[in-house]
């Protein structure tokens, strides 16, 4: 059951990271495969049995039963993630979502069997085994439920399921630690977790020290891996960097050829270090290479690119032979959703984009450090005081432009409040307080004339009462992000807020102020 567990893997993995139809088709056979050959090992419950153990004590299952639960529940996972994937509408991820509850009943079903069973004084090589699959599953099921807002967390919890954080991780940690078969899963897990997580949907404050911590075995072990190159770079880039991990990218990529989607991940990072130098044509070139090559999300890549190019001089644009205002006009026919609902991301660029939909298009504002702020992508830039000051003089020579327009189009006080916005953060990641709320309040008392880009005044908010924390302000900070979770709703990129939100307010809460 090991090995079927283990072979659909790697077949899941390669189907969502290459979207082809065919990849999909046979990973959902495999793993169909695998789940059949787990349900012959599993313990076998009649109706009489299933009612008798609501109100008696159950037997210890023996170990091949335990080891047939933990894969059957990781094939379900991996059968809900294939079900989101290979049909993008409500029914999938109705699927989907079922499969994930059953999962997560598994786990803890499990996890009482290990207590048993503990009790029993079982220390063989194959519990421990058992035991590290029991909480890698529920260490990962909650770090997942502790980051979602609370508005879902209280639909979950009506119906028994929960998360904590340092829960989670130190179930996580204890695996990862050990010598067991999920040792690695829970390695990667932990990683992906503080070097992407906490930055997009978290506070941006990254414990590198455990990132580095987990790292380093992995090294000594599987020095010439592509995903411990891959986290190195991605370990110097938060650092702020950006040389040394642009150096790792490019090894990551030389070091196989095997699966082309860990290069277009190596191409994404490579785009946003280019980015963060404002080397625009270099940055281009691998937005172009992503867009040519990845079937992940044409919009994004195709808006990245247009955004990128709006960075440039009209000679450098007229270089690449690109057409400005039609790569805009594509972005719209490129967009996917899922379960009828179209992807964050993918909404914000397809909004941005309408300016370029009429006779005389208006063009974007500075629209590549907007992009890279949708990211929360600052909170790397800040590690870099000399990348984060040319971006704010990029920002300035912004304002400039647009205090000196003769002829203001409708779109003048958006573009405004996201200048103003934009040069907060920078000041704030310069540690020029004073003059970053000052950025910030003028965007709040300019409100009334935002007429597109509604989400400026939430974000805004949240970056103030980040500024209120940094400044040791916990009851302002507190505030400030309640009032933009409560008062503002339908923006772009609302759930992406509110996820930031939420776990800013959890840091605040354990604040010992």
């Amino acid at each position: 059951m090991y090995h079927a567990l283990g072979y659909s893997s790697i077949l899941v993995m390669q189907a969502t990271m290459t979207f082809e139809r065919e990849d999909i088709q046979i990973a959902m056979v495999t793993i169909n495969d695998a789940l059949h050959t787990c349900q012959r090992f599993r313990k076998r419950n009649s109706i009489v049995g299933s009612l008798f153990s609501l109100v008696s004590n159950q037997p210890v299952p023996r170990e091949d039963e335990m080891h047939a639960d933990i894969c059957y529940a990781q094939c379900l996972l991996q059968k809900a993630s294939l079900t989101f994937v290979q049909d993008e509408n409500m029914v999938s991820f109705i699927k989907g979502g079922l499969k994930i509850g059953t999962s997560y009943q598994i786990y803890k079903d499990c996890q009482k069997s290990m207590n048993a069973t503990r009790a029993q004084a079982r220390s063989s090589d194959l519990f421990r085994q058992f035991e590290g699959g029991v909480k890698f599953g529920i260490g990962s099921f909650n770090l997942i439920l502790y980051l979602l807002p609370q508005r879902i967390l209280r639909l979950l919890e009506f119906i028994g399921v929960s998360g904590n954080r340092d829960f989670g991780l130190s179930q996580l940690r204890d695996v990862a630690s050990s010598c067991t078969l999920p040792s690695v899963l829970c390695t990667l897990t932990l990683l992906f977790y503080h070097t992407y997580t906490t930055l997009i949907l978290g506070t941006g404050e990254v414990d590198l020290a455990e990132a580095e911590a987990l790292l380093e075995p992995c090294q000594q072990k599987y020095p010439n891996s592509s995903m411990i190159l891959f986290y190195s770079a991605r370990i110097a880039a938060i650092k702020g960097n950006f040389e040394k991990a642009m150096s790792g990218y490019e090894e990551c990529i030389r070091s196989q050829q095997e699966w082309r989607q860990i290069h277009h991940l190596c191409y994404w990072e490579l785009m946003w270090c280019h980015s963060y130098e404002q080397n625009w044509m270099q940055a281009y070139q691998y937005a172009d290479r992503l867009c040519k090559e990845s079937r992940w999300s044409k919009a994004i890549y195709l808006y990245q690119k247009a955004v990128i190019l709006s960075m440039m001089s009209e000679d450098e644009v007229a270089g690449t032979g690109e057409n400005l205002v039609d790569l805009f006009r594509q972005v719209k026919g490129l967009k996917r959703c899922v379960a009828g609902q179209a992807i964050p991301p993918e909404e914000f660029a397809i909004r941005k984009s309408r300016r370029y939909n009429a006779t005389k298009p208006v063009r974007l504002v500075i629209p590549a450090l907007e992009v890279m702020y949708m990211w929360n992508t600052y909170s790397i830039v800040g590690k870099s005081a000399d990348c984060t000051k040319a971006l704010l003089a990029t920002v300035e020579k912004a304002e400039e432009t647009l205090r000196g327009d003769p002829t203001p189009s409708e779109f003048h006080a958006d573009d405004s409040c996201l200048v103003q916005m934009l040069k907060g953060v920078c000041l704030k990641h310069l540690d020029r307080l004073p003059q970053a709320e000052q950025c910030f309040t003028q965007v709040l008392s300019s409100e009334h004339r935002i007429r597109h880009d509604h989400y400026l005044v939430p974000f805004t908010l949240f970056e103030l009462g980040l500024l209120c924390k940094q400044r040791g302000d916990v009851t302002e900070a507190t505030a400030h992000m309640e009032k933009a979770k409560v008062n503002y709703k339908n923006y772009c990129m609302e759930d992406r807020l509110h996820f930031r939100i939420h776990a800013t307010l959890n840091c605040l809460n354990e604040s010992p102020a």
